[in-house]
């Protein structure tokens, strides 16, 4: 079985879901017997990408705000022209030295929009190459809803020009991705679904908690950061308390509160057994962020989940809206979560049924592996065969 070469790039902007996932797919691929290089270009995170990749580490960018209005470097100070060209001449190095038989690109042109700068250049550069390696994009299947008139329809014009793939990870059960991407029967590419892209079953946990309070990366939590800290001192009911805020949120202000919280409560910036103490918990309260809600659907333990909305985001609620019609979550808005209300939420959470049970497919890793090989073989003999044709035709004339 030929050792297929695999160039993954993935950026992570505000939190760390899409490079977690990546790196979940990255490892399967790798288990697969892939040769696996992955490219990021945020800011670094310990275990990540994780081993058994190769990793190729741009000069990072992160948003300038919740809204993703601006790149900026992890100084807070915006890229310049300079910072870009140097980034997309890393990038199309790095793709140079894999010489890759696919290419996976994660989000874009779905998302990420913002790094078009360099993605635009590696298309060409893999439109360029001889023989072309196959092209895919790796999405969620639930993406950020569309307000800007063309948006859409500049995306389907990507994929139908340039990619030869679009792997969704999600369970098609759950959601499709027409659910949120209107033109989606618009896409001549082959549309796949992978499943969810959940982590593998975790141990037992080693801490058992009432309440296990986790903000994600952390950078667009602070709001449920400080609920939770009130939220649990005013707390008269002998809980324990747990609070993960996630590695992104400033060091001053994890020292801040970490002085500040009341002895019922727990405090982490980041726990790698997150998933294990998840088992053991009563209650999970996380925002609705795709692999959050996949390790709390692999635990099975009851979930209260206040969607990120700032800045015009729609994929946590839609994804948390759709979990509590199958009542496998509650729902507290943003606009809600205060202190009292986020208390009142988790009593009822706790006072109500355990989650109901579920058939949703969590092996999205597993399967995009087989799924990329499997596409690679017929499409490489496809590729084969219109060669064979176009010289044929060359010779009869």
């Amino acid at each position: 079985m030929k050792q297929l070469r695999a160039f993954f790039y993935v950026q992570h902007l505000l939190g760390i879901g899409h490079l977690a996932r990546a790196s979940r797919v990255a490892a399967a691929l790798v288990d697969n017997g892939f040769d696996v290089t992955v490219v990021t270009g945020g800011a670094p995170i310990a275990g990540f990408p994780g081993p058994g990749v190769k990793s190729v580490a741009l000069p990072p960018v992160t948003s300038g705000d919740e809204g993703f209005s601006g790149l900026v470097d992890l100084k807070g100070r915006p890229v310049d022209d300079d910072f870009k060209t140097l980034r997309s001449g890393m990038l199309l190095q790095a793709f140079r030295d894999c010489r890759p038989d696919i290419v996976i690109i994660e989000a874009f042109p779905f998302g990420r929009r913002q790094m078009r700068f360099e993605l635009l250049p590696l298309i060409e550069a893999i439109e360029a190459t001889s023989p072309r390696p196959l092209l895919a994009t790796s999405v969620r299947d639930i993406l950020q809803e569309r307000v800007k008139p063309g948006r859409n329809e500049e995306t389907v014009d990507l994929i139908n020009r340039h990619f030869d793939l679009v792997i969704v990870h999600g369970d098609p059960a759950f959601a499709t991705i027409d659910k949120t991407f209107p033109l989606a029967g618009a896409i001549r590419a082959e549309v796949i679904y992978t499943g969810l892209v959940a982590a593998p079953p975790p141990p037992a946990a080693s801490e058992r908690f009432d309440v296990l309070v986790s903000v994600g990366g952390g950078a667009a939590g602070k709001s449920l950061v400080n609920a939770t800290i009130t939220a649990a001192r005013k707390a008269d009911n002998g809980w324990k308390w747990c609070l993960i805020t996630g590695p992104n949120l400033p060091k001053d202000e994890f020292d801040a509160i970490s002085r500040d919280a009341t002895p019922g409560l727990s405090i982490f910036r980041f726990r790698e057994d997150f998933a294990s103490l998840l088992t053991g918990a009563r209650l999970s309260v996380s925002q609705a962020g795709y692999n959050t809600v996949c390790d709390v659907l692999r635990a099975g333990c009851r979930s209260l989940l206040v969607p990120f909305a700032a800045g015009g985001e729609t994929e946590q609620t839609v994804r948390a809206l759709m979990l509590e019609e199958l009542g496998l979550a509650t729902v507290l808005t943003e606009n809600d979560l205060t202190p009292e209300g986020l208390a009142r939420a988790i009593e009822q959470a706790l006072a109500g049924p355990m989650p109901s049970a579920h058939r949703l497919d969590l092996e999205g890793a597993h399967h995009s592996a087989q799924i990329l090989r499997e596409r690679y073989r017929t499409w490489s003999l496809e590729m084969g065969a219109g060669l064979g044709r176009a010289q044929d035709q060359t010779g009869d004339s």
